[in-house]
C-alpha cells in the first residue's frame, strides 16, 4: 500500500466516522521546509472509527499537522499529532485513572499491569525524600 492510498483510507475513515466533520484552522505557518497547521476537529461520532462502533457523541479536539512537499509541489510527507486519549474520553472509552471509576476500569482492563505495578511498589521502598543533600 502506498502512502497516498494509506492517507486516502485514513481520511475516508475520518469522514465516515464524523460525517458532520468540521475543521477550523487556528494557526498556519508556512516555511521553505513545509507547512504547519493547527486545527480544531469537531463532529458527531456517527460512523465506525478504528473498529469502534458509533457512539453518537460529539467530539472536539485540537490537532497539529506538519506537511512537507517535493520539488514539484506535491505532498511528500505528513505528520499528525493529537491527543487520542482526549478523543477516547469524549466517546466514552477512557476515564481519568485518578477517579474511582477510572481506577476500576484500569484494574479490569489491565489486571496484569496493575498487579505488576503494585508488586514493584511492595518490593522497592519509596525514595527517602527527607534525606538532606550531600554537601
Amino acid at each position: 500500500m502506498t502512502a497516498v492510498s494509506s492517507d486516502r483510507i485514513r481520511y475516508a475513515d475520518l469522514l465516515t466516522s464524523l460525517p458532520d466533520l468540521h475543521i477550523d484552522v487556528t494557526h498556519c505557518l508556512a516555511a521553505e521546509e513545509g507547512v504547519a497547521l493547527e486545527v480544531r476537529i469537531s463532529g458527531t461520532h456517527l460512523g465506525a472509527w478504528r473498529g469502534l462502533p458509533p457512539t453518537g457523541r460529539r467530539v472536539s479536539f485540537p490537532l497539529c499537522g506538519l506537511f512537507t512537499f517535493d520539488a514539484g509541489g506535491k505532498l511528500a510527507g505528513e505528520r499528525i499529532y493529537y491527543d487520542r486519549g482526549s478523543v477516547l474520553r469524549q466517546v466514552g472509552l477512557y476515564r481519568d485513572p485518578q477517579t474511582l471509576l477510572g481506577r476500576l476500569e484500569t484494574l479490569l482492563a489491565h489486571p496484569i499491569t496493575v498487579a505488576g505495578a503494585y508488586a514493584r511498589k511492595l518490593v522497592r521502598p519509596p525514595p527517602d525524600t527527607h534525606r538532606k543533600p550531600a554537601t
